[in-house]
């Protein structure tokens, strides 16, 4: 058995500590000693078992403890990586919310609906979702979403009522807006517009986020459309960005 890398104590068998929880402490040490750092992606199981000198089952329920405690996150197809102490939906890279962002990673969120009504649209608002006719109604909806750090995100979102008729009473509490539109109105979501820029948080925006007015968030600006071309849905976002960081995957070709 090979010395650990970068001065890090190696494995040893003489002692009562089981070997997976040995190889579990000696990657937190690298996670917190900076040596591995946010985003790092980790050897593949079989190279660290011959690495360590161990079995590859023990190296998977090493790892697998690690990804319990929210160390580490295995993506499909392209290996494991040492998690961000900021959460980074993937809303830059494909066409979901952050509540299913925030569902698929383990995060624990919670909704306030501020407000849910039908209004008649402001006039960039009618132009953006293709209503011309001056009775058209959307809902409006206003929410801020919330994780244990405090709140993270402050969205109105704007939604052709005629396309989603009684959807004023859906409890987005415990709902997302695309699961309303897709699972209850059986709506074919399938593209959408997003537009991200820098601002400086408003005395509304400063308030909902916890921030000072005037600190720097993100703002996302999107439309969304069916599979037929209509927009159905405007949205505003303003994203606190000390608890909330928006990256992207690029690939070249």
């Amino acid at each position: 058995m090979t010395a650990d890398e970068g001065g890090l104590p190696g494995i040893r068998r003489n002692v009562p500590t089981a070997i997976h929880v040995q190889i579990s402490e000696h990657v937190r040490m690298r996670i917190a000693s900076g040596e591995w750092p946010a985003h790092y992606r980790l050897k593949s199981e079989p190279e660290l078992a011959q690495e360590f000198g161990v079995s590859r089952g023990t190296v998977h329920r090493a790892l697998t403890t690690l990804i319990e405690e929210g160390l580490l996150r295995q993506v499909r197809g392209r290996g494991t990586f040492v998690t961000s102490t900021v959460i980074e939906p993937s809303i830059a890279q494909k066409l979901s919310t952050l509540s299913e962002d925030f569902a698929s990673q383990g995060v624990v969120a919670t909704t306030e609906v501020r407000e849910c009504s039908l209004i008649t649209p402001p006039r960039p608002v009618a132009a953006l979702l293709d209503l011309a006719s001056p009775d058209a109604r959307v809902l409006r909806l206003v929410r801020v979403r919330t994780i244990p750090e405090g709140p993270v995100a402050l969205l109105f979102n704007f939604v052709r009522a005629d396309l989603a008729p009684g959807i004023e009473r859906a409890d987005f509490t415990s709902s997302s807006l695309f699961g309303e539109l897709e699972g209850t109105f059986g709506l074919r979501i399938a593209t959408a517009r997003r537009t991200f820029s820098a601002e400086a948080a408003t005395e509304e925006t400063a308030r909902a986020l916890a921030v000072e007015e005037g600190s720097p968030v993100q703002y996302l600006q999107q439309v969304t459309y069916l599979e037929d071309g209509r927009p159905v849905e405007y949205s505003d976002v303003w994203i606190h960005s000390g608890r909330l960081r928006v990256t992207s995957l690029l690939l070249r070709r």
